[in-house]
């Protein structure tokens, strides 16, 4: 039997990255400084725009635009983004919705005075709550649901006393994902959603205070991991004081368990585990079922490389390095349309023929999405030699679409829905294939703190959803889901 590999994306993406400052006033740190260096940090999580934008107690300032944090700021544009208070954000979208527009933080102004908006994750009733604001003679300028975000905190503030009751009212109305943050002239304030979808943790430079998606944005700017912020808390800087609220909601924690098998940097530790950690545990589960003899592991650069050591460190196979990276590439998902992301793979690998020639080998990845990426890779390994290769994943099969703010798209569009694993390694050309059991899901991030999310493999939701990812977008094609 022939099977055909679509021609769709073949890697997941996560949207964005969000670290946020407040510098305390007896400390000479640059806020818009230290945040393009954490930012730099985060470049993995999103690398087709950013935005940084501060307030000096007056007003606030900003600067944003499609590209790298490298090519969009310089030492100009930051030296005028002045102030003791700054947000920033590293993005991603799909092709349809990677205009500059719609680069973050979104600044809004309204009777009260200003502030900015950043976030990480998808808010899947955004048509709703879109939709009701059109109506009521609200103007969008983005497909930005930060913008929706904007508008719901701007409603409640002329009925609130405080910008962080305002944005506590704003989380009652909102579903779905986000790691949130708001800066007004005076205050930063950071908020989890109720379930806790989206990583974000809070650090301390001195007296200074920050918060990042992940804990590698600290350790870049040499602060101190306090501890992650809670599903569905609020917390509140303002000269120097720090308050947590609680939004008065409660969800079933569901951190995204691929947080550790792929968007994370290894150097991250996310609610209280390990990323590396979980990579290799993750490897050491699939070597214990391993049926097939091997010379050599490798692992696919950079995410699959802690779970191949991991397996051959439990299996006494040894590691090798089979596959070399183009550093000077960003993921392959990064890439919108298919030529694009064609053309990177190309560039972006190459198989070290003195390693794998003649060689039986176990390669190690994260996931199989599509099916398109591991495919050329297997042709890269076999080209340069190798005599066997077997693919092993440190993931379950991908079965369901995600509806959080992670590229996991409808069923159809994955290679292993309807697929037996046969099925699945005929298409991409491997010996033999196998992936990580679901069961072995917690033994990989032993330690966490709350519950995670894994209904991608599963189809179990921490929360109702749509039917379709479609039906998350507005009407007329303006929702940012960027998926």
């Amino acid at each position: 039997m022939k099977y055909r590999i679509t021609n769709c994306g073949a890697k997941l993406h996560e949207e964005c990255g969000v670290f946020g400052i407040a510098v305390a006033d007896d400390e000479k740190f640059s806020a818009a400084g230290e945040t393009y260096n954490a930012l730099y940090a985060l470049q993995h999580r999103g690398q087709q725009s950013c935005g940084i934008a501060s307030s000096n107690g007056k007003k606030i300032l900003f600067h944003r635009d499609s590209g790298l944090v490298p090519e969009v700021f310089n030492e100009k544009n930051l030296a005028d983004l002045e102030g003791n208070i700054a947000i920033g954000h590293v993005r991603y979208a799909t092709k349809k919705w990677a205009h500059r527009v719609n680069a973050q933080p979104v600044i809004l102004n309204h009777v009260y005075g200003n502030f900015a908006v950043a976030y990480n994750g998808n808010i899947i009733n955004g048509r709703e709550l879109r939709n009701d604001i059109e109506r009521k003679g609200g103007v969008f300028h983005t497909a930005n649901d930060a913008e929706i975000m904007s508008y719901l905190i701007v409603r409640e503030r002329m009925s609130c006393d405080t910008l962080e009751d305002a944005v506590k009212a704003a989380m009652q109305q909102m579903k779905g994902a986000y790691s949130l943050l708001v800066m007004s002239q005076r205050k930063l304030i950071a908020a989890r959603d109720p379930n806790g979808f989206r990583p974000l943790c809070m650090g301390r430079m001195g007296k200074t205070v920050v918060f990042a998606s992940e804990s590698c944005a600290f350790d870049a700017i040499g602060a101190e991991f306090v501890r992650d912020v809670n599903p569905g808390e609020i917390i509140v800087v303002e000269d120097g004081r720090i308050k947590s609220l609680d939004c008065g909601m409660k969800g079933k924690e569901s951190l995204c368990v691929f947080e550790f098998v792929y968007f994370a940097r290894p150097d991250s530790v996310i609610d209280g585990v390990s990323v590396d950690i979980a990579r290799i545990n993750a490897g050491k589960c699939l070597a214990r079922n391993n049926k097939n003899e091997a010379d050599i592991v490798i692992g696919v650069p950079d995410s699959g490389l802690s779970a191949a050591l991991g397996f051959a460190q439990e299996s006494g196979i040894p590691y090798a390095v089979g596959l070399i990276k183009n550093r000077y590439i960003g993921r392959t998902f990064i890439q919108p349309s298919q030529d694009q992301r064609q053309r990177a793979v190309k560039i972006k690998l190459n198989a070290l023929s003195a390693i794998v020639k003649d060689k039986r080998v176990i390669m190690v990845d994260d996931s199989i999405v599509r099916g398109t990426t591991c495919a050329r890779i297997i042709n890269l390994l076999r080209d340069a030699g190798a005599r066997e290769v077997h693919m092993r994943i440190s993931s379950p099969p991908f079965l369901y679409p995600c509806f959080f703010g992670t590229d996991v798209p409808d069923s159809s569009k994955l290679i292993a829905h309807n697929r037996t694993v046969e099925e699945v390694r005929q298409i991409i050309g491997a010996d033999s294939l196998d992936y990580l059991k679901i069961e072995d899901i917690p033994k990989t991030v032993e330690g966490l703190n709350i519950g995670f999310c894994q209904s991608c493999f599963t189809g179990e939701y921490a929360v109702d959803v749509p039917k379709t990812l479609e039906e998350t977008e507005l009407e007329g094609g303006a929702a940012d889901n960027e998926r």
